[in-house]
Protein backbone atom coordinates (compact mmCIF):
# COMPACT_ATOMS: atom_id res chain seq x y z
CA UNK A 1 0.00 0.00 0.00
CA UNK A 2 1.31 3.43 -0.94
CA UNK A 3 1.59 6.04 1.82
CA UNK A 4 -1.27 8.54 1.90
CA UNK A 5 0.03 12.00 2.70
CA UNK A 6 -2.36 14.36 4.47
CA UNK A 7 -2.95 17.80 3.03
CA UNK A 8 -0.51 20.40 4.30
CA UNK A 9 -1.68 23.06 6.72
CA UNK A 10 -1.78 26.77 5.90
CA UNK A 11 -1.70 29.72 8.30
CA UNK A 12 -5.16 30.29 9.69
CA UNK A 13 -6.34 26.71 9.13
CA UNK A 14 -8.58 25.22 11.80
CA UNK A 15 -6.97 22.73 14.16
CA UNK A 16 -9.29 20.90 16.57
CA UNK A 17 -8.11 19.83 19.99
CA UNK A 18 -10.08 16.65 20.59
CA UNK A 19 -10.50 13.96 23.23
CA UNK A 20 -9.99 10.62 21.46
CA UNK A 21 -8.53 9.09 24.62
CA UNK A 22 -8.56 10.51 28.14
CA UNK A 23 -10.91 13.26 29.38
CA UNK A 24 -10.09 16.91 29.95
CA UNK A 25 -11.00 17.09 33.61
CA UNK A 26 -11.51 20.54 35.23
CA UNK A 27 -8.24 20.29 37.15
CA UNK A 28 -6.34 20.15 33.83
CA UNK A 29 -7.80 23.33 32.38
CA UNK A 30 -4.46 25.11 32.67
CA UNK A 31 -2.89 22.39 30.49
CA UNK A 32 -5.64 22.84 27.91
CA UNK A 33 -5.22 26.60 27.90
CA UNK A 34 -1.47 26.29 27.36
CA UNK A 35 -2.11 23.92 24.46
CA UNK A 36 -4.58 26.30 22.85
CA UNK A 37 -2.09 29.15 23.17
CA UNK A 38 0.74 27.08 21.72
CA UNK A 39 -1.23 25.87 18.68
CA UNK A 40 -2.39 29.42 17.98
CA UNK A 41 1.21 30.60 18.22
CA UNK A 42 2.03 28.10 15.47
CA UNK A 43 -0.29 30.12 13.22
CA UNK A 44 -3.52 28.13 13.33
CA UNK A 45 -7.07 28.75 14.49
CA UNK A 46 -8.10 26.48 17.36
CA UNK A 47 -11.44 24.87 18.15
CA UNK A 48 -12.30 22.41 20.91
CA UNK A 49 -14.26 19.23 20.30
CA UNK A 50 -17.44 18.47 22.18
CA UNK A 51 -15.86 15.85 24.44
CA UNK A 52 -13.09 18.27 25.40
CA UNK A 53 -15.49 21.10 26.20
CA UNK A 54 -17.92 18.93 28.14
CA UNK A 55 -15.16 17.31 30.25
CA UNK A 56 -17.21 14.14 29.84
CA UNK A 57 -15.90 10.99 31.42
CA UNK A 58 -16.60 7.28 31.15
CA UNK A 59 -14.23 5.55 33.55
CA UNK A 60 -10.76 6.71 32.39
CA UNK A 61 -12.02 7.75 28.96
CA UNK A 62 -13.67 10.87 27.55
CA UNK A 63 -16.72 8.82 26.59
CA UNK A 64 -17.95 5.41 25.55
CA UNK A 65 -16.26 3.79 22.56
CA UNK A 66 -19.29 4.70 20.42
CA UNK A 67 -19.14 8.35 21.54
CA UNK A 68 -15.41 8.61 20.96
CA UNK A 69 -15.63 6.97 17.54
CA UNK A 70 -18.46 9.33 16.58
CA UNK A 71 -16.42 12.38 17.55
CA UNK A 72 -13.27 11.27 15.72
CA UNK A 73 -15.25 10.31 12.61
CA UNK A 74 -17.10 13.62 12.57
CA UNK A 75 -13.76 15.46 12.65
CA UNK A 76 -12.36 13.26 9.90
CA UNK A 77 -15.36 14.08 7.70
CA UNK A 78 -15.55 17.83 8.46
CA UNK A 79 -13.87 19.78 5.63
CA UNK A 80 -13.31 22.78 7.92
CA UNK A 81 -11.10 20.70 10.21
CA UNK A 82 -7.58 20.59 8.79
CA UNK A 83 -5.82 18.76 11.63
CA UNK A 84 -6.65 16.90 14.84
CA UNK A 85 -4.54 17.21 17.97
CA UNK A 86 -5.54 15.19 21.05
CA UNK A 87 -5.73 16.76 24.48
CA UNK A 88 -4.24 13.71 26.19
CA UNK A 89 -3.49 10.00 26.01
CA UNK A 90 -4.75 7.26 28.27
CA UNK A 91 -6.48 3.94 27.65
CA UNK A 92 -9.32 4.19 25.17
CA UNK A 93 -8.47 3.91 21.48
CA UNK A 94 -8.29 0.11 21.37
CA UNK A 95 -12.03 0.14 22.13
CA UNK A 96 -13.02 1.80 18.87
CA UNK A 97 -10.25 1.66 16.25
CA UNK A 98 -12.39 -0.83 14.35
CA UNK A 99 -15.13 1.83 14.09
CA UNK A 100 -13.01 4.49 12.38
CA UNK A 101 -14.28 5.91 9.10
CA UNK A 102 -11.53 4.84 6.70
CA UNK A 103 -13.38 6.21 3.68
CA UNK A 104 -13.45 9.68 5.25
CA UNK A 105 -9.68 9.49 5.65
CA UNK A 106 -9.20 8.51 2.01
CA UNK A 107 -11.51 11.31 0.87
CA UNK A 108 -9.85 14.04 2.92
CA UNK A 109 -6.55 12.98 4.50
CA UNK A 110 -5.57 15.38 7.27
CA UNK A 111 -2.78 15.38 9.87
CA UNK A 112 -3.52 13.58 13.10
CA UNK A 113 -1.07 14.07 15.95
CA UNK A 114 -0.43 12.36 19.27
CA UNK A 115 1.52 9.53 20.87
CA UNK A 116 0.99 6.88 23.55
CA UNK A 117 -2.64 5.66 23.23
CA UNK A 118 -2.87 7.38 19.83
CA UNK A 119 -0.49 4.72 18.50
CA UNK A 120 -3.49 2.47 17.90
CA UNK A 121 -5.23 5.10 15.74
CA UNK A 122 -2.09 5.97 13.81
CA UNK A 123 -1.35 2.34 13.04
CA UNK A 124 -4.96 1.40 12.26
CA UNK A 125 -5.34 4.27 9.80
CA UNK A 126 -1.98 3.55 8.22
CA UNK A 127 -2.81 -0.15 7.96
CA UNK A 128 -6.12 0.47 6.16
CA UNK A 129 -5.49 3.69 4.23
CA UNK A 130 -1.74 4.34 4.23
CA UNK A 131 -2.27 7.65 6.10
CA UNK A 132 0.95 9.11 7.44
CA UNK A 133 0.20 9.88 11.08
CA UNK A 134 2.28 12.32 13.09
CA UNK A 135 3.52 10.54 16.21
CA UNK A 136 4.15 13.73 18.20
CA UNK A 137 3.01 15.63 21.27
CA UNK A 138 -0.51 16.29 22.49
CA UNK A 139 -1.68 19.90 22.51
CA UNK A 140 -0.48 20.65 26.08
CA UNK A 141 2.89 19.17 25.16
CA UNK A 142 3.43 22.13 22.84
CA UNK A 143 2.59 24.37 25.79
CA UNK A 144 3.45 23.94 29.45
CA UNK A 145 2.93 20.22 30.05
CA UNK A 146 6.63 19.31 30.11
CA UNK A 147 7.37 21.42 33.17
CA UNK A 148 11.06 20.55 33.30
CA UNK A 149 11.65 21.13 29.58
CA UNK A 150 14.06 23.79 28.43
CA UNK A 151 12.24 26.71 26.77
CA UNK A 152 14.56 26.68 23.77
CA UNK A 153 13.99 22.96 23.26
CA UNK A 154 10.21 23.43 23.40
CA UNK A 155 10.37 26.17 20.78
CA UNK A 156 12.68 24.05 18.61
CA UNK A 157 10.18 21.17 18.63
CA UNK A 158 7.20 23.47 18.00
CA UNK A 159 8.91 25.02 15.00
CA UNK A 160 9.92 21.63 13.64
CA UNK A 161 6.39 20.23 13.90
CA UNK A 162 4.87 23.39 12.40
CA UNK A 163 7.28 23.32 9.46
CA UNK A 164 6.60 19.63 8.83
CA UNK A 165 2.83 20.16 8.94
CA UNK A 166 3.00 23.13 6.57
CA UNK A 167 5.29 21.40 4.09
CA UNK A 168 8.28 23.65 4.70
CA UNK A 169 10.61 20.70 5.39
CA UNK A 170 11.21 17.66 3.23
CA UNK A 171 14.61 16.49 4.54
CA UNK A 172 15.79 17.03 8.09
CA UNK A 173 17.98 15.39 10.70
CA UNK A 174 15.96 15.20 13.90
CA UNK A 175 17.68 17.21 16.64
CA UNK A 176 18.82 15.28 19.70
CA UNK A 177 18.52 16.76 23.17
CA UNK A 178 20.22 13.95 25.07
CA UNK A 179 23.05 11.74 23.82
CA UNK A 180 21.70 8.98 21.59
CA UNK A 181 23.37 5.59 21.83
CA UNK A 182 24.63 2.98 19.40
CA UNK A 183 23.16 -0.30 20.60
CA UNK A 184 23.97 -2.08 17.35
CA UNK A 185 26.05 -0.39 14.62
CA UNK A 186 25.06 0.22 11.03
CA UNK A 187 22.99 2.31 8.65
CA UNK A 188 19.58 1.71 7.09
CA UNK A 189 16.81 3.44 5.17
CA UNK A 190 13.13 2.56 5.40
CA UNK A 191 9.65 3.70 6.39
CA UNK A 192 8.97 4.52 10.03
CA UNK A 193 6.47 2.33 11.83
CA UNK A 194 5.79 2.00 15.53
CA UNK A 195 4.87 3.96 18.64
CA UNK A 196 3.94 2.71 22.09
CA UNK A 197 5.01 -0.93 22.15
CA UNK A 198 2.00 -2.48 23.86
CA UNK A 199 -0.50 -0.69 21.56
CA UNK A 200 1.50 -1.91 18.59
CA UNK A 201 1.33 -5.49 19.89
CA UNK A 202 -2.43 -5.25 20.49
CA UNK A 203 -3.09 -3.95 16.99
CA UNK A 204 -1.09 -6.82 15.50
CA UNK A 205 -3.37 -9.43 17.06
CA UNK A 206 -6.57 -7.88 15.68
CA UNK A 207 -8.23 -7.40 12.29
CA UNK A 208 -6.32 -4.16 11.60
CA UNK A 209 -2.89 -5.79 11.81
CA UNK A 210 -0.22 -4.93 9.28
CA UNK A 211 0.43 -7.64 6.72
CA UNK A 212 3.89 -9.19 7.21
CA UNK A 213 5.27 -7.65 4.02
CA UNK A 214 4.47 -4.14 5.34
CA UNK A 215 7.48 -4.56 7.65
CA UNK A 216 9.93 -5.31 4.85
CA UNK A 217 12.72 -2.77 5.20
CA UNK A 218 10.82 -0.73 7.80
CA UNK A 219 12.42 1.21 10.64
CA UNK A 220 10.66 0.06 13.80
CA UNK A 221 10.53 2.71 16.53
CA UNK A 222 9.06 2.10 19.95
CA UNK A 223 8.94 3.24 23.57
CA UNK A 224 7.16 2.06 26.69
CA UNK A 225 5.88 3.44 29.98
CA UNK A 226 4.73 2.02 33.31
CA UNK A 227 5.30 -1.68 32.70
CA UNK A 228 7.46 -4.53 33.91
CA UNK A 229 10.63 -4.83 31.89
CA UNK A 230 9.97 -8.56 31.59
CA UNK A 231 6.75 -7.75 29.73
CA UNK A 232 8.76 -5.62 27.30
CA UNK A 233 11.04 -8.60 26.72
CA UNK A 234 8.00 -10.79 26.02
CA UNK A 235 6.46 -8.27 23.62
CA UNK A 236 9.69 -8.03 21.65
CA UNK A 237 9.80 -11.81 21.42
CA UNK A 238 6.27 -11.77 20.03
CA UNK A 239 7.60 -9.59 17.21
CA UNK A 240 10.57 -11.91 16.77
CA UNK A 241 8.47 -15.06 16.62
CA UNK A 242 6.09 -13.37 14.14
CA UNK A 243 9.07 -12.80 11.85
CA UNK A 244 8.79 -9.00 12.07
CA UNK A 245 12.28 -8.47 13.47
CA UNK A 246 13.73 -10.43 10.56
CA UNK A 247 11.99 -8.12 8.09
CA UNK A 248 12.81 -4.67 9.48
CA UNK A 249 15.94 -2.77 8.48
CA UNK A 250 16.58 -0.99 11.79
CA UNK A 251 15.21 -0.31 15.26
CA UNK A 252 14.95 3.02 17.08
CA UNK A 253 14.22 2.88 20.80
CA UNK A 254 12.89 5.80 22.82
CA UNK A 255 13.45 6.43 26.50
CA UNK A 256 11.12 4.03 28.33
CA UNK A 257 10.16 5.36 31.74
CA UNK A 258 8.59 4.00 34.93
CA UNK A 259 9.57 0.44 34.05
CA UNK A 260 9.79 -1.92 36.99
CA UNK A 261 12.67 -4.34 36.99
CA UNK A 262 12.89 -7.99 38.01
CA UNK A 263 12.96 -9.00 41.63
CA UNK A 264 16.10 -7.98 43.50
CA UNK A 265 17.31 -11.55 43.69
CA UNK A 266 17.58 -11.63 39.88
CA UNK A 267 19.76 -8.53 39.65
CA UNK A 268 19.35 -5.34 37.59
CA UNK A 269 18.64 -5.30 33.86
CA UNK A 270 18.44 -2.43 31.38
CA UNK A 271 16.26 -1.90 28.32
CA UNK A 272 19.39 -2.06 26.19
CA UNK A 273 20.24 -5.50 27.59
CA UNK A 274 16.69 -6.70 26.92
CA UNK A 275 16.79 -5.47 23.32
CA UNK A 276 20.17 -7.03 22.60
CA UNK A 277 19.04 -10.29 24.19
CA UNK A 278 15.99 -10.48 21.91
CA UNK A 279 17.98 -9.43 18.84
CA UNK A 280 20.65 -12.07 19.34
CA UNK A 281 21.55 -13.22 15.82
CA UNK A 282 19.57 -10.44 14.12
CA UNK A 283 22.05 -7.95 12.69
CA UNK A 284 20.30 -4.62 12.25
CA UNK A 285 21.27 -1.11 13.37
CA UNK A 286 19.76 -0.11 16.71
CA UNK A 287 19.71 3.50 17.88
CA UNK A 288 18.73 3.91 21.53
CA UNK A 289 17.74 6.71 23.89
CA UNK A 290 15.98 8.81 21.23
CA UNK A 291 13.82 11.75 22.34
CA UNK A 292 10.27 10.64 21.59
CA UNK A 293 7.46 9.35 23.72
CA UNK A 294 6.66 9.87 27.38
CA UNK A 295 9.85 11.72 28.23
CA UNK A 296 8.97 14.70 25.99
CA UNK A 297 9.11 17.11 24.39
CA UNK A 298 8.43 14.72 21.56
CA UNK A 299 10.41 14.54 18.37
CA UNK A 300 7.93 14.07 15.49
CA UNK A 301 8.03 10.53 14.07
CA UNK A 302 5.72 10.41 11.01
CA UNK A 303 4.45 6.85 10.62
CA UNK A 304 4.93 5.62 7.06
CA UNK A 305 7.51 8.26 6.13
CA UNK A 306 10.87 7.36 4.59
CA UNK A 307 13.71 7.92 7.04
CA UNK A 308 17.32 6.92 7.51
CA UNK A 309 19.15 5.67 10.59
CA UNK A 310 22.88 5.96 11.15
CA UNK A 311 23.45 4.26 14.46
CA UNK A 312 27.21 4.84 14.22
CA UNK A 313 26.86 8.63 14.02
CA UNK A 314 23.70 8.82 16.17
CA UNK A 315 21.59 10.28 13.37
CA UNK A 316 17.92 9.87 12.52
CA UNK A 317 16.81 11.74 9.40
CA UNK A 318 13.42 12.27 7.76
CA UNK A 319 13.88 12.00 4.00
CA UNK A 320 10.65 13.50 2.64
CA UNK A 321 7.72 15.68 3.55
CA UNK A 322 4.90 14.04 5.54
CA UNK A 323 2.31 16.26 3.79
CA UNK A 324 1.30 17.14 0.27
Amino acid sequence: MQPLRPQRLHPGDTVVIAAPSGPCTPDRRDELDSGIEAVRAMGFEVELSGLVESAARRFWRSGTPAEQAAEVNSLLADPRVRAIVPFAGGNATTGYVDRLDFEAVRADPKPILGFSDMTAIHLALHSRTGLIGMHADFAPGFGKFWASADAERLEQIRELVRDLLTGQIDDVALPAENTWETWKPGKATGRLVGGLLDRFIRLQVGPLAFAPERFDGAILFWEEVGRNIGHVWNDLHVLRSAGILDRISAMVVGIPIHLSGPADRHGPVTVKEVVLDVLDGIEIPVLGGVDFGHTGPNLPMPIGLRASVNADDHELRLLESPVT
